[in-house]
């Protein structure tokens, strides 16, 4: 049997600055990995054929669910996610270098990572441009989504400092997703993300590897009437050891051993 679809990973920004709420979503203000998780959720549940999986970073890039079939558990743990699980940094090169870990193996047409942050890579062994080329080697589309409300120059400072957006490193991110043959995207509120949304939608599958599927043949009847059948034999012997069937069995026994004896005699 054939699958359509593609291996997409998505990989989520869960540093400090994700929880910045600064985001509007249907008349609300909501942060804004609260808000990924909506919009990107719902992605996820309707990539339908596709294998997805779900990649976590901050300081460190970690895998929070590998590639399946199953979206609705890849969605759900998306919505576990948590500010910080994966310190409070940006490792972008780590969490490209990652995907491309977990994608090599895949069919080389099928390759899809979408990859969500707020901020500029500070953190992690891998430098993010370098890991755009590895992805273009690998045959990898990265598409980046930077996430965060346009930047106010006359916003006050608050407990948090300026607004993170400012720290959005866009000439990188654009970089990656022209290295890679991907599209860079801008979210500065739901509206936008869901129209980017739509737009990763329109990816069209590709053929995968054919996974083949054997029909099931149930053989387990065949021990299990033998094994009645023995019981049933050794019933009867022990209510009537002289019934009939045993005295059938007895003769033909007896008969076999009998044309042994004789063959026996002759062959001396």
């Amino acid at each position: 049997l054939h699958t359509l679809g593609r291996d997409l990973l998505v990989a989520v920004d869960v540093s400090g600055s994700m929880d910045y709420p600064d985001m509007q979503w249907k008349s609300d203000e909501v942060s804004r990995l609260v808000l990924v998780q909506q919009l990107l959720g719902d992605f996820l549940e309707g990539r339908k054929g596709d294998r997805v999986g779900l990649i976590l970073f901050g300081t460190q890039a970690f895998v929070q669910a590998p590639l399946t079939y199953d979206r609705r558990t890849v969605r759900v743990w998306l919505d576990e996610a948590k500010i910080g699980i994966a310190g409070k940094n940006t490792a972008v090169g780590d969490a490209i270098g990652l995907a491309l870990k977990r994608l090599r193996l895949r069919p080389a047409n099928s390759r899809v990572l979408v990859l969500v942050t707020d901020g500029a890579n500070n953190a992690g062994q891998i430098d993010p441009i370098t890991a755009a080329r590895l992805a273009a080697e690998e045959g990898v589309k990265i598409y980046p989504i930077g996430i965060g409300s346009a930047p106010d120059k006359d916003a006050l400072q608050s407990v948090l400092g300026l607004n993170p957006s400012l720290d959005l490193d866009e000439p990188t991110l654009k970089e990656i997703a022209s290295i890679s043959g991907g599209q860079y995207f801008r979210a500065r509120d739901g509206d936008q993300l869901e129209k980017i949304r739509a737009t990763l939608d329109a990816l069209e599958p590709v053929a995968q590897q054919p996974t083949q599927a054997r029909p099931a043949q149930t053989l387990y009847q065949w021990p299990l009437a033998s094994a009645l059948l023995l019981s049933v034999l050794l019933v009867l012997r022990e209510l009537w050891p002289n019934n009939a069937l045993q005295r059938l069995l007895t003769l033909a026994r007896s008969i076999q051993w009998r044309e042994r004896f004789n063959r026996l005699r002759r062959s001396r």
